[in-house]
């Protein structure tokens, strides 16, 4: 288009700008301000608006804004009460479901305490899940633990009336498996120490019910005997379930003498019924448990009668562990003992015993006996006591006397050694060598254990040392004893021998399917049985094992050591355990070990075919010679002499003389108090201070009663130790210095021809 003059130009353009302009204005949308609807000002809808309407609308548009920028506060509180509402929910909601909680809670543990009822004010037992706690008189746990833990049933009925015991038991049945009863046994009125009994009854075979204590914390656990890792303190002992019988500690469980005695250091023992088949296991998988188990089986438990299994035991709590202790092995030794007797037992402490080494006959005759007598003698320092010979006194083992041909003059040769201020004992055994003429005998008067089931008699062999096959006396035969005797009494008289020592060998030592006239409870109860039938018929001075305490004048030997340091270590820790469990008269191999074997073990040492040690290295000797001089009983196979050294001469002469001035009249003391009360010779230091912690795990030192503490080298080239003193002022045996108790002794120097021991003094002692 082309303009044709300025004003008609003009006029168009302006027209083309309003109307472009009327449209791009419209109507504003409606605003929503405070849940109200407001609407803009009204817009001109005429087709032609003026300026002053345009910038109407936009000063409206500025309002707007400024009212909803009012608005902006007003719209934040809102969201603050929104916030404030949202907490509060979520509160009330946590408070009702901490309330539920609360209430869930009570609920459950008034359920529990329903079920966890109280018995004889100090025992709680859950009876749904069988959780057993013993108090002390404050509320505390004594002894935690659970009971019947391979029961699957949940809940328990009380017994039947028809089942219930006269003495005032209390009893749970479960779903006609198993019966429990507990009971407070009646205490003596002087007695500071509680006895609960438990007893479990099975009704159906192939049950074995096991009852699992907590060892605690800080708690240390004693007992029970020589385990196979040599363990003082049960804590540090770790094994499956394997019967309670005596046994070879290097293939068996347990060593040669047992007792079915546990203590802690909390003052609980646990006492198990001699009749009850009784498996043990401690630390099962890192449990920290000890378990009881009542189980039959087919040698170490064997019960004709029924096949059903039970456990019987007691628990016991004291004040502490000494009061404890004493309380429940309390008893007199002296009842039977004669006047001879005594003088036996004197004569052990105050002389050695000389065990002539003899590995087979070949090594054991008449001259050897008179020669090794003879270097005794010599020595000058030694003293005369008592000849032990071994079983190769006889041609065959079970013959019951001497071969002639070895012993030609044998009547002559004891009458020297009695006037040189000797005294005789032979070694004899329940076992009769097959090739033997008594063996005949015993089979035809029916005096041999037989075997199980037989019914013509048959003897049931086994094996035991150089026999590759013997018989067995059946001591619980009337007949057989009496026959024994006989047997003895020719030698006794005839030669002039003094006393015997008795070898039963262990459990396992029996015929596998032995069975006697009288049925045993377990194989150990022949050697309790066999004790019982010579006492007073036959001077005993020694046995090999037992169960329970030996009459007197009989000492209980400890187990076949190695001649090795590693044996030597095992010393203290075993005479300890006995001295515990109840043996207070102890006997140690002799000086140097007994044997030498590999450490591959594959069968017991009894099976093994025995030679003589070799001698041992001079510092094991002198070691060993330095431990021994403070035990009740010291033994030697191999003489100082034999080593032709100087040094070592000096060192026996001076440990002879310390023996006899300073430790027989000790070790005669605290016999006297052993024969009275059974409380041991030879003790753990605990035995002092049961308050003391560190008296508690200390094994590798011992007392003589409460009178002397000694503390030896038990490792190679060692010429220093720990020694730890408990409360009181200590004499030292090296310097002869005053020492205060209740404290280490860190680097104690020990020298080879030293030894490391303490003397107790008067309590009112001053430095």
């Amino acid at each position: 288009m082309v303009c044709t003059g300025t004003g008609r130009c003009c006029s168009f353009y302006w027209n083309l700008f309003r109307s472009r302009r009327r449209g791009s204005i419209a109507p504003l949308p409606a605003l929503r301000l405070n849940d109200k609807e407001m609407m803009a000002n009204d817009f001109d809808t005429q087709s032609v608006l003026s300026n002053q309407n345009s910038i109407t609308s936009v000063n409206s548009l500025a309002s707007l804004l400024k009212e909803k920028m009012q608005n902006v506060p007003a719209m934040i509180r809102k969201k603050k009460r929104e916030t404030k509402d949202y907490k509060l929910r979520v509160f009330v909601g946590m408070l009702f479901l901490i309330i539920v909680f609360l209430v869930g809670y009570a609920y459950i543990m008034y359920n529990q305490k329903l079920l966890a009822k109280s018995y004889f004010e100090s025992i709680k037992l859950h009876t749904k899940t069988r959780a057993m706690r013993i108090l002390d008189a404050k509320g505390y746990d004594l002894l935690t633990g659970k009971l019947g833990i391979d029961l699957n049933i949940e809940k328990p009925y009380k017994c039947l009336p028809e089942n219930l015991r006269n003495d005032g038991s209390h009893c749970y049945e479960w779903n006609s498996v198993a019966r429990l009863y507990m009971n407070l046994e009646k205490a003596e009125s002087n007695s500071e120490v509680k006895c609960y009994s438990f007893s479990w009854e099975t009704l159906v075979n192939n049950f074995y019910p096991t009852d699992c204590f907590d060892i605690g914390d800080g708690v240390y656990w004693y007992g029970g005997g020589l385990t196979k890792g040599v363990d003082y303190l049960l804590n540090k002992a770790s094994f499956d379930f394997s019967p309670f019988v005596t046994g070879d500690t290097n293939t068996k469980q347990w060593g040669n003498a047992v007792k079915r005695f546990f203590l802690n250091s909390k003052g609980i023992a646990i006492l198990v019924d001699d009749k009850t088949p009784l498996y043990v296991s401690i630390n099962k998988n890192d449990s920290q448990q000890i378990c009881l188990r009542g189980r039959n089986d087919d040698f170490a438990f064997v019960n004709k009668f029924t096949n059903y299994s039970a456990l019987n035991y007691r628990v016991c709590t004291g004040p502490d562990i000494i009061i404890a202790h004493d309380n429940l092995t309390r008893m007199s030794l002296w009842d039977g003992l004669t006047e001879n007797d005594n003088t036996i037992i004197k004569s052990l402490l105050r002389e050695p015993v000389w065990h002539i080494p003899a590995y087979s006959q070949e090594e054991l005759t008449e001259t050897i006996i008179y020669n090794y007598t003879e270097h005794v003698i010599a020595s000058g320092y030694l003293h005369v006591g008592h000849v032990l010979i071994n079983e190769f006194w006889q041609k065959h083992i079970g013959d019951f006397m001497f071969d002639p041909d070895r012993f030609p003059t044998l009547e002559d040769t004891v009458n020297i050694l009695h006037r040189r201020g000797f005294r005789i004992s032979l070694t004899i055994q329940p076992f009769i060598s097959t090739e033997s003429d008594n063996f005949l005998e015993a089979v035809a008067k029916k005096f041999l254990i037989y075997e199980r089931n037989s019914e013509r008699s048959i003897p049931a062999l086994t094996r035991y040392k150089s026999l590759a096959s013997a018989g067995v006396l059946d001591i619980t035969n009337n007949a057989t004893i009496p026959w024994l005797k006989d047997q003895l009494k020719k030698i006794t008289e005839t030669i002039g021998i003094d006393s015997f020592y008795l070898d039963f060998g262990n459990a396992y030592n029996m015929p596998r399917y032995y069975q006697c006239s009288k049925t045993l409870d377990n194989p150990d109860q022949y050697k309790s049985f066999f004790m019982d039938q010579v006492k007073g018929n036959l001077k005993v001075f020694g046995v090999s094992s037992g169960i329970s305490i030996p009459h007197p004048p009989a000492f209980l030997s400890l187990p076949p050591v190695n001649s090795s340091w590693s044996g030597l270590q095992t010393i203290i820790p075993t005479v300890l355990s006995y001295g515990i469990i109840g043996y207070p008269l102890i006997m140690p191999g002799p000086i140097g070990g007994d044997f030498v074997l590999s450490s591959n073990y594959t069968k017991m040492l009894s099976f093994y075919p025995m030679r003589s040690p070799p001698l041992p290295e001079m510092e094991l000797y002198i070691r060993w010679l330095q431990m021994a001089t403070f035990l009740p009983v010291i033994r030697f196979t191999h003489l100082p002499s034999e080593y032709r050294n100087d040094s070592l001469t000096e060192i026996a002469k001076e440990l002879s003389v310390i023996r006899q001035k300073t430790v027989v009249p000790m070790l005669e003391q605290f016999t006297s108090d052993a024969l009275d009360t059974a409380k041991p010779i030879i003790r753990p230091l605990w035995m002092m201070d049961s308050s003391d912690p560190n008296c508690l795990f200390v094994d590798d030192e011992f007392t003589i009663g409460d009178g002397m503490i000694v503390a030896p080298i038990i490792y190679r080239s060692d010429t220093s130790r720990e020694v730890y003193l408990p409360q009181g002022v200590w004499k030292d045996g090296i310097d002869g210095s005053l020492r205060k108790g209740n404290r280490w002794i860190h680097n104690y120097h020990v020298p080879l021809n030293k030894v490391a021991y303490f003397v107790k003094m008067p309590d009112n002692t001053r430095f």
